[in-house]
């Protein structure tokens, strides 16, 4: 009896070890497991298919080659229709009832805001949101980590190139919420600098296309060009009402717009449109990782290339560095530390930068225009 106990002890030790080498949330000897809520129903769900999938065809390639040390990487998705209530239900699903690593790709400012409680409390990597809100970057958040650039380096170039054009008469069509109101701030910040007022505003409810009000608002300022920041669905719905109004002015928009959205949505009205962008053009095969995304994005059984998709797969790119550099004894503290290691990180072809104190990775924006053919030109 007394041997008996002397081997079952061992035997207990072992397979207490091997269950619980693993025992950080989210990773198995097998598996990563994230979480993403997104807009996948609703007027936005482009945004939040087009995030997935472009990430979705880089772990895809990742998990094809054996893994990150073994471990295959699994997406989890929650719809939240372009919600704040209900991503920051997902939000608390993802840290009560699911066994994830790190959240990834929310897409949305009023959604990513929401969720920053919960995942602040829980300590959860928060990875490239589909924003570039400062409610994002400031205050610092050691969890949130930031790929895209942000909504201020966006407006700032857009009002630069307006501006050396003499055009002064400049209006604001945006959506009336977070997203919105961070957009608004980036422009009448750069317009301060250099001493114009916004001359006319005009917003739009999240998720409506009613912007009946905006155009009456807009057309009475008399603009020499609108600066939009909204979702493609009311940005389409606001540039056709202008054009159908008569002598409609240049027309801007910052990147969340969803650019292949927009063009589809705007048909023939699209021509001339321009669009601030802050991944590389999915078309233009100059860069190493615009080539590594089309072809893995092909594999994938995707045919339109696009912005929203290249920015899930640079995302994911970047992520899994870090869970490289996190080793095997991987956990959300190590993951978070590896991530801070990435100094001018090449992607191929684009370029982040981590630290302890600045999760802000890029900050390239590059402007394009729509041409009669529907093309992105830049």
């Amino acid at each position: 009896m007394r041997l008996h106990k002397i081997f079952v002890l061992p035997a207990l030790l072992v397979l207490l070890t091997t269950t619980f080498c693993h025992a950080e949330t989210g990773v198995t000897a097998t598996t990563i497991t994230l979480g993403q809520s997104a807009a996948f129903t609703g007027p936005a769900k482009e945004l939040g298919k087009g995030m997935n999938e472009g990430a979705q065809a880089y772990f895809d390639q990742v998990n094809a080659s054996g893994g990150v040390f073994g471990r295959k990487i699994i997406l989890k998705t929650l719809d939240d229709g372009y919600e704040p209530e209900r991503a920051a239900a997902n939000t608390r699903q993802f840290i009560d009832q699911d066994d994830i690593l790190a959240l990834f790709g929310y897409v949305g400012t009023p959604t990513s805001n929401a969720s920053i409680p919960a995942l602040t409390k829980a300590r959860l990597p928060f990875f490239a949101p589909f924003t570039g809100a400062q409610s994002l970057r400031e205050p610092f958040n050691r969890n949130i980590f930031n790929v895209r650039a942000s909504y201020f380096a966006e407006t700032e170039k857009i009002v630069q190139q307006i501006t050396t054009l003499s055009l002064k008469r400049i209006a604001v069509f945006y959506q009336n919420d977070a997203y919105g109101k961070a957009g608004l701030e980036g422009v009448t910040r750069a317009l301060k600098k250099r001493g114009i007022e916004v001359v006319g505003l005009g917003t739009v409810e999240r998720n409506s296309v009613d912007v009946g009000d905006a155009v009456a608002n807009i057309r009475q300022s008399n603009p020499q060009t609108v600066i939009m920041v909204s979702a493609y669905n009311s940005s389409a719905a606001f540039i056709k009402a202008m054009t159908a109004a008569g002598s409609p002015p240049p027309f801007w928009n910052i990147s969340f717009v969803g650019s292949q959205q927009l063009v589809n949505a705007l048909g023939k009205d699209a021509s001339g449109v321009q669009i601030a962008q802050v991944m590389p053009a999915p078309w233009d095969e100059v860069n190493a990782i615009v080539k590594e995304y089309r072809k893995y994005y092909l594999q994938n059984g995707k045919r339109e290339w696009d912005y929203v998709s290249m920015e899930g797969f640079i995302a994911a790119k970047i992520l899994v560095e870090g869970l490289k550099r996190a080793g095997s004894n991987l956990s959300r503290d190590s993951l978070i530390k590896a991530l801070e290691t990435l100094n001018h990180y090449d992607a191929g072809g684009y370029f982040v930068t981590f630290s302890p104190s600045n999760h802000n990775g890029s900050e390239f924006v590059d402007l394009t225009m729509v041409a009669k053919s529907g093309r992105f030109l830049h």
